[in-house]
């Protein structure tokens, strides 16, 4: 009995210590944020963990009617502890407009917490102030989404991240999404940052604590100064809201709707580049650089050629930069350059290397220098313009003819310089090649006149056999048909069957394909996808019954699996039930 109670108070301190080392969460929530004059209003302030000393807000343009409740609850789960304590009041607005629910506090360990105001809109009176809130009122309070914007005051060619997300609290659940209408980025450059995998993830919207899923990521480049918008993203949503009923379990009965929410449009003030030092080479790259020019060799031969790379490094517009040009004596012959990119592009914007590849060739024995480059570029972090020099390369062409032409002279550009022989640069064919004749075989009677004066023969019969092949198959109405059917099905599930294993989101694209070629068949919209909806559809087209159930048994499945374990044996066999009612359904229609 004592090793028993001992281990009770070990498994108890330890699910103690486990609880104390959480963070402390203290936060207020309300039944709703917009309410007539005429309804209640429902606070409630909840921790994680036990304190002492809670002091309400002055509920100021409220009265209160009821309060405070309070109420405490433990669990635990995997051997973990946990613990909520929450003060609950029931108000009645006494005026119309903009509240404010102000701060209540709580002494935890030692130390002052402090809830979250919450801003609640007071209306008019309401006709029915005791019904239940119906499901776009939910959604429209428990849905957000939402336009990150990394800078609102760049400049001219600074990077600019845009990140999309979705709000959801966990009231709701997000059955399905498709966009309405992507933003247009005009006067941007512009490049979207793949998304692997949605991932649910925990975070703060508006003092409350929501889920939510990252859409979209996209990297922006202003190319123009002044006020420049940025489009809204807007989606159709479909949402689960919880009803007042219950399942056999006890757990709640979800309705569904549809939502159209928007990211709402964002505007950029892009600050021109400063034209106060700035230098005359400037050719437009914003950001922090590396510049620097190289040979892959400095002494060679005459009629030799060597490398010479101009490269620029580091972060910033890489892409929309424009290469300093490289300078080289009229005695070396430069080539024009072959353009090397190496970038990546992250939220944080272009990371990498672009370069250009000059080929010279040396004609003429001598000393010949490559003057040093000039590379401007301007730092949007110390708001300045910076200049990088290279270092001058001198070429040594260790033996061939002597150039008449001062070998120090530069010229104005780099086009491909005139080729000057040297004497043997061109062979010249003989005049007398001492050509031989050769006696031409006889054809007649040959292996070649023989094939081909029989091959015509042995073709007749292959082309019959071949057009009644031909003609067989176009017969075979029932035949083809299955044929269509089969490659319509496997155009529409290649995006699931791709993801098997995967059970969320082969499940999601499972339900999309099905989804899609009802559409592509029927010619519906995604707001009509009910499953009366479709039944009766499907009906008018005459399908046959059974068919018609086996198809919304299997929308039923794919919606269930989401929340139930599935393995790949299971997602095999619906795999193969949707290619096979697929195929039987477009037979019959």
């Amino acid at each position: 009995m004592k090793q028993i109670i001992t281990l009770i108070f070990v498994l108890f301190t330890f699910s103690w210590v486990s609880a104390q080392d959480d963070a402390v969460t203290f936060e207020a929530t309300v039944s709703k944020k917009t309410l007539g004059i005429n309804e209640r209003l429902r606070v409630e302030f909840s921790m994680n963990q036990d304190g002492d000393n809670f002091n309400p807000p002055d509920f100021n343009n409220f009265r209160v009617v009821a309060g405070p409740s309070q109420s405490t609850s433990f669990s635990f789960t995997n051997g973990k502890r946990s613990f909520n304590r929450s003060y609950s009041y029931i108000l009645q607005p006494t005026a119309r407009g903009t509240f404010k629910i102000g701060q209540a506090s709580i002494e935890i360990d030692d130390k002052i917490y402090k809830t979250v105001p919450v801003e609640v809109t007071v209306t008019a009176a309401v006709e029915n102030p005791n019904a239940p809130p119906s499901a776009d009122q939910i959604a429209d309070e428990n849905l957000h989404l939402v336009a990150e914007v990394s800078k609102s005051n760049p400049y001219l060619n600074e990077a600019v991240s845009v990140v999309y997300k979705l709000y959801f609290s966990s009231t709701v659940s997000i059955e399905n999404f498709q966009p309405l209408d992507d933003p247009k980025y005009n006067n941007f450059w512009s490049q979207n940052i793949d998304i692997d995998q949605l991932q649910v993830e925990q975070g703060t919207y508006d003092g409350k604590r929501y889920r939510y899923v990252v859409l979209k990521k996209v990297v922006l480049y202003p190319q123009q100064s002044g006020e420049l918008n940025i489009e809204p993203l807007s989606l159709d949503i479909t949402v689960g809201v919880p009803t007042s009923r219950r399942d056999f379990f006890g757990r709640p009965i979800y309705e569904k709707t549809h939502k159209t929410v928007s990211a709402g449009s964002r505007k950029l003030n892009v600050k021109p580049l400063p034209t106060e030092g700035k230098p005359e080479e400037f050719s437009g790259a914003v950001g922090q650089f590396n510049f620097d020019v190289t040979v892959n060799k400095d002494s060679l031969r005459a009629s030799e050629s060597l490398m010479a790379n101009v490269r620029v490094s580091g972060k910033g517009n890489l892409k929309l930069l424009t290469l300093p040009k490289l300078k080289t004596p009229s005695a070396l012959e430069t080539y024009d350059p072959e353009y090397e990119e190496n970038v990546r592009v992250s939220l944080s914007g272009m990371q990498g290397s672009v370069s250009e590849d000059y080929t010279i060739v040396s004609r003429y024995k001598g000393k010949y220098p490559i003057p040093a480059v000039n590379f401007t570029y301007f730092d949007p972090e110390t708001k300045s313009y910076k200049t990088i020099t290279s270092k001058e390369i001198e070429i040594n062409v260790l033996d061939g003819p002597t150039n008449n032409v001062a070998a120090t002279q530069i010229p104005s550009g780099t086009n491909k310089q005139e080729v000057v022989s040297i004497g043997t640069d061109f062979r010249f064919i003989k005049i007398d090649p001492n050509l031989t004749s050769k006696t031409k075989s006889n054809f007649f009677k040959s292996t070649l006149y023989y094939v081909l004066l029989y091959l015509p023969l042995l073709l007749i019969p292959i082309v019959i056999l071949a057009r009644n092949k031909r003609e067989a198959y176009v017969a075979d109405v029932q035949g083809n048909k299955i044929r269509k059917a089969n490659k319509l099905a496997k155009k529409y599930l290649s995006a699931a069957r791709k993801t098997l294993g995967n059970k969320e989101a082969f499940y999601v694209a499972l339900e999309k394909a099905l989804h899609n070629y009802l559409k592509a068949k029927l010619h519906i919209e995604t707001s009509e996808f009910s499953k009366e909806k479709i039944s009766q559809l499907l009906a008018e087209k005459d399908v046959a019954q059974e068919d018609i159930h086996e198809f919304v048994n299997l929308l039923k499945s794919c919606e269930l699996a989401r929340y139930s374990p599935a393995s790949e044996v299971t997602m095999q066999q619906d795999y193969d039930k949707a290619a096979s009612v697929i195929t039987k359904i477009d037979k019959q229609i």
